[in-house]
């Protein structure tokens, strides 16, 4: 196959995943006469947020598959590449393979690097000796069946130092093991520990109520500031760094099973790029998220700077607002539309039941529903209901083809 090695469009997504397709999306929808290309190498897509309910049992894992190409929007081109660097005074992008591609807007959202090797031992023993994570499509299936095969012993939960995407997924993953094991009547004969990096259960004290009430119920013992650091796996033993008073300790525990969320940061690519934040993550106004240099690149999803709960919900608000903007910026005008850091975390606390937390910058709560239909502090089946039938096919039937349900763009000034 012959490789054009220098092409231009009038915009350039990097990242074929949820942020690239819904923003290509949506972009074609308004507009089906600009030129605009995806850069992305993977065959494969998925949708993330289903990984938690396959380690509960709820879904499957071809549940949460489709083929890229099936998915693609017509009118956009498929690159199938990796963006390797970038040239943002020239309106470039080299891919891996060495092609230089032109745009006129460039868009970024290549999601967030999972970081398996910050932790000594667990890349060689991940899918075995009780080792397993949601975070990994092989591994969500694993996952069920620990916890389906486990009568007694001690499962352990982590969490690693933010960002992560999907903040409630750790302990999500630990309360559906729970309440299958209630289920069970086996959870009195299990040791359950969650072990978290940071200093709270969760960053919205709103919802810490409700959450806590099912660590209780499930006598969970609680660990902050606890960081998972290594595993030996033949043996069954977890090392956390753990902060006892003004000291930090290294503590081993000995585990039948354990859920390891990986460390987590922005790809290598973007961290080392003239585009990247202190953070490493793409330097975004959190408004706009238009880059603060450059009027023609935006930045979206797990990949961007913006303050925002990486999640699945956030970017289904950022995309149409992204689309809007540039489609303003190849005019030549100014973004148009603004983002309040919307976010979702349907925390999974039991089989059946879900508390919906939602939220924007700052820990403003932002429910999309009345509080008499749903109380997103409280435990609800409706919710429920939300996350186990209706987000799915909104998913693959209403975001990824540019149908903006309750996420219409909040055009500045219109208040």
């Amino acid at each position: 196959m012959t490789i054009e090695r220098s092409r231009r469009y009038d915009v350039l997504i990097v990242g074929g995943g949820s942020a690239g397709i819904a923003t290509a999306a949506s972009m074609l929808k308004r507009d089906g006469r600009i030129s605009l290309a995806i850069i992305d190498p993977a065959e494969d897509h998925y949708y993330q947020p289903g990984w938690t309910m396959v380690g509960g049992g709820a879904f499957s894992a071809e549940f949460t598959h489709r083929k890229e190409k099936d998915l693609i929007p017509a009118r956009a081109e498929w690159i199938r590449s990796a963006a390797a660097s970038f040239d943002p005074d020239n309106n470039a992008v080299t891919t891996a393979d060495g092609q230089e591609i032109h745009y006129d807007v460039l868009i970024l959202c290549p999601g967030i690097k999972l970081d398996w090797a910050a932790i000594d031992g667990l890349p060689e023993t991940l899918g075995k000796n009780g080792v397993t994570s949601n975070y990994r499509f092989d591994l969500a299936p694993y996952t069920y069946r620990l916890v389906k095969n486990m009568t007694g012993g001690t499962a352990l939960f982590t969490q690693p130092p933010m960002p992560i995407k999907c903040a409630g997924a750790p302990q999500k993953a630990m309360y559906l093991s729970c309440s299958r094991w209630e289920r069970a009547g086996v959870l009195d004969k299990i040791d359950v520990q969650f072990h978290n990096s940071g200093a709270v259960l969760f960053g919205v004290q709103e919802y810490v109520p409700a959450l806590m009430e099912y660590v209780e119920r499930y006598n969970a013992h609680l660990n902050l500031e606890s960081k998972l650091v290594a595993i030996d796996g033949p043996a069954q033993i977890a090392t956390f760094e753990q902060k006892q008073g003004e000291e930090t300790k290294r503590v081993d525990v000995k585990f039948d099973m354990i859920h390891v969320v990986p460390p987590q940061m922005a790809p290598d690519f973007i961290r080392f790029s003239p585009l990247a934040a202190e953070s490493g993550f793409v330097d975004v106004d959190p408004a706009t998220l238009r880059h603060p240099k450059y009027d023609n690149i935006f930045a979206l999803g797990d990949a961007c700077a913006a303050p925002n709960a990486k999640t699945m919900a956030a970017v289904r608000k950022q995309a149409p607002i992204v689309a809007v903007n540039a489609l303003a910026a190849l005019g030549g005008k100014p973004p148009v539309a603004a983002y309040d850091g919307y976010g979702s975390c349907p925390l999974t606390v039991e089989r059946g039941k879900v508390v919906l937390a939602e939220f924007g910058y700052g820990g403003k709560l932002l429910p999309s529903f009345p509080n008499w239909l749903i109380d997103g502090t409280r435990p609800s089946r409706l919710s429920w209901l939300l996350k186990d039938t209706i987000l799915p096919p909104v998913y693959w039937h209403g975001m990824l083809k540019g149908r903006e349900w309750k996420v219409k763009p909040h055009r500045i000034g219109s208040d």
